[in-house]
């Protein structure tokens, strides 16, 4: 392949199927930007799952090539704020759904949808830590921002704590100094998140428990829930007085069933998540704040790297729950 190929994973839908090959593009055929980066490492999400499969209707028009995140160097700006040979990670924009994503070695993109690498994270390292662990910081400045403080006696619940957002946001808390319980449906992953630092761990079950009335007992100081349905709603009505819960995933439902009660008597604040408009400041601050308080040590441990040529047998892998830690794409092979 010549050294300027562009080299991509494309889906395409042949009766009511998607297809995905991987194949060679033209600069001509990408998106319109003010960048243009070389992309090093993308990620296996579970969107990015679903969109492999064609389930849920993610993306409508195809040829389409997907990737919800990436990380790279800029190879053209015509951006003030960017220049050649910058470090470069995306994150959200509808990237890799209404428009074309990560898993190419090259794009165009908005200058807007960028931002800067800081010095100590690398480019696999990004991707390692992906949308995923981006979001899981979000979330964790959301529940600082409404009073949650290391060094306060009380269990930090998080939820779906094997998966990407779970498994961060575990090592993040823990090294912040916070008393981590981490919860999952896995009994085969309990030794790594003690190893990321889960104090505690309990089983999915014990979440999915009725709780009698609208109120439980006082329990947990925050909680991070990627799981949604039912163990949200158990969850908010066991915080403590105060306490804030901050809502990410809703894999399971995004249906809620509660009552006012946990708002009025306790104070308990629902915390919505969104890392895919997330203005730039919030960016910004995310991808500073992971630089100084994830372990990166730790972050070895949780990445797998796959080729972007086998990416796509993973797919089913992540929907189903089977997939632990981080699946770091080198879309260079």
């Amino acid at each position: 392949m010549p050294e300027d190929a562009i080299r991509a994973l494309l889906l395409e839908e042949e009766e009511g199927k998607i297809v995905a090959n991987l194949t060679q593009v033209s600069e001509v055929d990408l998106p319109d930007g003010d960048v243009t980066v070389k992309i090093d490492y993308s990620t296996l999400n579970y969107k990015d799952g679903m969109i492999l499969t064609g389930k849920g209707r993610l993306v409508r028009n195809y040829p389409h090539i997907p990737g919800v995140d990436f990380s790279g160097v800029v190879e053209t700006s015509n951006s003030e704020y960017f220049k050649p040979g910058d470090r470069v990670v995306l994150n959200g924009w509808r990237v890799g759904e209404n428009r074309w994503g990560g898993y190419t070695t090259k794009t165009r993109i908005k200058s807007d949808y960028l931002v800067h690498l800081p010095e100590n994270i690398s480019n696999k390292q990004a991707m390692g830590i992906g949308t995923a662990g981006y979001t899981a910081m979000l979330a964790i400045i959301a529940l600082e921002e409404h009073g949650l403080m290391s060094g306060v006696e009380g269990e930090i619940l998080v939820t779906g704590a094997g998966g990407g957002v779970g498994s961060v946001a575990v090592s993040i808390l823990a090294n912040l100094g916070y008393n981590v319980t981490a919860s999952t449906g896995r009994e085969e992953v309990h030794t790594f998140l003690r190893n990321l630092g889960a104090t505690s761990i309990i089983m999915r079950s014990e979440l999915e428990e009725p709780i009698k009335g609208p109120l439980g007992s006082e329990r947990w100081l925050g909680a991070i829930d990627n799981v949604g349905g039912v163990i949200l709603s158990n969850l908010l009505a066991s915080m403590k007085y105060d306490a804030s819960c901050a809502a990410v995933g809703l894999a399971a439902s995004p249906k809620l069933d509660t009552t006012v009660v946990p708002f009025l008597l306790r104070g308990v604040k629902l915390l919505g998540i969104d890392s895919v408009m997330c203005p730039k400041k919030r960016r910004i601050e995310a991808w500073e704040r992971l630089s100084k308080d994830l372990p990166m040590d730790k972050l070895s441990g949780v990445m797998k790297i796959v080729p972007l040529s086998e990416i796509v047998g993973y797919a089913d892998k992540i929907l189903q729950g089977q997939v632990q830690g981080r699946i770091v794409v080198d879309v260079k092979n």
